[in-house]
This record gives structure tokens, sequence and C-alpha cells, in this order.
């Protein structure tokens, strides 16, 4: 009997030992520590629109596993990004949330003025680029990596266009608007604003793309919009018009892949690469898949945080070796040996062994890129003074434009070659 209690004795002593700090896989997330932490989350949309509702998918998830209740979670929908956002986070301290989500960019400038003014709780801008020179200790920033699952998106893509050029049903005879002069593939991309974000994320589809389709060029479109049913759907119809084979985005509707759809079938050689949310419900056999993120894993990890008594990180950002991204199903369209190539590369990013924005593989005005200067300053483009004054990064390291590294948002704005973007947003 003396052995087994102090075999008992040993093994809780284990378990003890176990409850490590954030993040660890026996957090104290009992019931005590749950009950310590009431969620306020601002959203830019509601379940309607992909982005948001990837977001609430993400915090329900994290939420499920950590023991939170569904009460301890307030909800504020199609919160605009201006004042609103304020008078959301101070409703939210009232309601007794001590830590308090935004889910869009615009949020941002709002949410450190109410986390100043509520140092008690923790405040987190997602896709927030200057939470580390605001000074304020108790306002994050957090976003994915979500240029890797671009990329390999990207190469989907590749892989449907390069099937669709061997078998010959894609050639110059068949679609020549297709091709230009050089007989490049032409490929287009729906993009909400002008943004890094956006940049790097048309940028990496490209890359992937090129990847297996080397002779490719490809149009940008953008909507001013991050949210535009009629706007997406008007960009990805001009872009198939000019003879875009494949439609990628960063906007958050279903616009583009609909309208892919309606033109594959009156005839048109044309695809879709969604963003957020699986498309096969609204393009069945145009989408190829969506570039997405899982937002639970941020989530979890920040609820964790504020259990546990333990201070987030100024800047959080990871992609597949996290399992923050990933792409959705494979769609009915996509070419033989596409889940393979997938796996293979998606394996070679966890590992580090492909980095996405190699320098080995684009160049800017004709040149390789040795040096980019990033200026991590937070700006007010309208006077040209920096709000908050960052310190300007090398981000060219080990022969690649070092993304997400510095920050969590990102700031790569390097236009490579191969790439045009209309000057014009749509109308």
């Amino acid at each position: 009997m003396k052995i087994r209690k102090s075999l008992c004795l040993l093994l809780a002593l284990v378990m003890m030992i176990g409850l490590v700090a954030c993040g660890g896989e026996a957090d104290k997330s009992g019931s005590d520590a749950a009950s310590k932490v009431k969620i306020g989350v601002i959203l830019v949309g509601d379940e309607t629109e992909g982005y948001t509702a990837a977001h609430m998918e993400g915090i329900k998830k994290a939420a499920a596993e950590l023991g939170i209740a569904d009460s301890q979670i307030i909800w504020k929908y199609k919160t605009p990004e201006n004042s609103s956002c304020a008078d959301a986070a101070t409703d939210l301290i009232g309601s007794g949330c001590n830590l308090i989500f935004s889910n869009s960019y615009g949020h941002q400038t709002f949410m450190v003025e109410a986390a100043k003014e509520y140092p008690d709780a923790t405040f987190v801008a997602m896709t927030g680029d200057f939470a580390a020179i605001s000074g304020c200790s108790n306002f994050k920033n957090a976003f994915t990596s979500v240029y890797e699952s671009r990329y390999v998106s990207g190469v989907v893509a590749g892989m449907k266009l390069k099937e669709l050029l061997d078998n010959g049903t894609l050639s110059t005879s068949t679609q020549p608007n297709s091709f230009d002069a050089d007989g490049n593939v032409k490929i287009g991309y729906v993009g909400a604003f002008s943004y890094a974000e956006v940049v790097s994320g048309y940028t990496a589809f490209y890359l992937g793309v090129k990847s297996i389709v080397p002779n490719v060029v490809m149009e940008v479109m953008y909507t001013n919009s991050w949210f535009d049913i009629d706007k997406e759907a008007a960009a990805a119809e001009a872009l198939i018009a000019n003879g875009s084979v494949i439609i990628g985005q960063h906007a958050d509707s279903t616009g583009a892949p609909a309208a892919t759809q309606k033109r594959l079938d009156n005839g048109t050689i044309c695809y879709s690469v969604g963003y957020n949310v699986d498309m096969l419900g609204t393009a069945p056999t145009a989408a190829l898949t969506s570039a997405t993120n899982n937002w639970s894993v941020y989530y979890k990890h920040a609820i964790e945080c504020v259990m546990n008594g333990k201070e987030l990180e100024a800047d959080w950002s990871k992609g597949y070796s996290e399992g923050a991204v990933g792409i959705t199903d494979l769609g009915p369209s996509c070419a033989a040996g596409t889940a393979e190539k997938v796996a293979e590369v998606e394996a070679a990013l966890k590992n580090g062994t492909l980095k996405v924005f190699d320098t080995d593989t684009f160049t800017v005005g004709g040149q390789k890129v040795t040096s980019a200067p990033c200026d991590l300053s937070f700006m007010d483009w309208s006077t040209m003074t920096a709000i908050y004054k960052g310190e300007t990064v090398e981000a060219i390291k080990d022969g690649a434009f070092a993304e997400s590294t510095f920050r969590s948002a990102p700031y790569f704005q390097l236009r490579i070659d191969g790439i045009v973007e209309d000057a014009d947003p749509v109308q």
C-alpha cells in the first residue's frame, strides 16, 4: 500500500510539473483557469462573409478545446473600421471582457486607444502591424504566414495549367487570347487593396504557379473593398475577358468563383482559386482549392496565455510548421497528381527547405534582388510622418525575402517581373 501511495504521489508531482507556461500541452486549462477569461470579439463582418466566418470558427474551436463556455464570448458583428470599433471595445470592457480581439486591419488604431484606456485587459488586433512599436504593453498583433498557403494554392493552379497545356486543351489555337505575344499563359488575380498583405499574397500565388509553369504572366485588378460580391465578380469577368485562365483572389466573397464558373459553363477555359473557405459549393467544377487559415491555432494560444496569466507576444505569425495555414479540399477539376505534389511542397515548407520568396525565383526590373530594406514604422501617409517609429531592417536573409519575421503583418511590397497591376480599381 505504501508503494502504491508513493507512486500516486509521484504521478501527481509529474502532472504538476507538466503544467507548463503558455502554449504547453498541459497548460492550466481546467475550469478554474477558464472561468477567469471573458472574450470580446470585434468583427468586420459576420458569418455570411468568408474571412469573418473563418475567424469565428477558429475562436469557437479554440474555446471548446479549452473549456470556455459560449456565455464567456461576446460578439460584435459588422463593426466598421472607424470609431465604432472603439465604442465596441468600450462596451466589451463594460461587459467584463478581459481579452478582446478585432479581425480587420483598420480596427487597430482604435484598438490601441482602447488598450491605453484599459490597461488591465489584453487587446489583439489581428493583421495589425505596430504593436511592437506602440509602447502599449497590453496591445498585440497576430497574423498567419498565409503567403505559404497562397504559394501552395498557386502550385495547385500550376498543375491544372500544365495539364491543360500538355493535353492540348489550352493552346494558341483553342484560346489564343490566353497567351501574350511571347507565348506566356495569362492568369489573373482579384485583390482587395494594394496593401503589402495583398501584394505579398498575390506574389506568393504567382510564384507557386510559376514553379510548375514557368511561362506565365499575371494581371491584378483591385476592388478597393474587402467584401463586394459585385465588384469581385466584375473583376473576374474582366480578367477572363482579357484572357486569364486562372483567377486567384485576395477578397472575401464568392463573387470571383461564381463569375468564373459561369464563364466555364459557357465554354471558356477558366478556373478559380479562392480564399478563406471552400468554394466548391459556389463553383463546383471551376474551383480548384482555396488558400485558408486555421485561426484556431492562434486563438487557442492567446486564450491559454490569458488563462495562465502569461503575457502574449507583441507579434505572432506561424504557418505550415504550426498548422496555422493550409488549403481546402481539392476540387474534382484538379489535375492528376496534384495531391501528391501538394504534399511534397507542404513538407518542404514545414522543414524549411523551400522558401516562398527565394530570390533565385524572381526578378525586379530584370535584376535579381539582393537587398530589400523595409521601414517598419507606422506612417501617416497623408503627412508622410511616422506615428510610431520603427527600425529599418534588411529583409533579404539567406537568399530569400524574410516575410513576417520582423513583425507578424506582411511587409513584402516588391513588384516582381511578370505581374502587372491595373491602375484603376473596379468601379
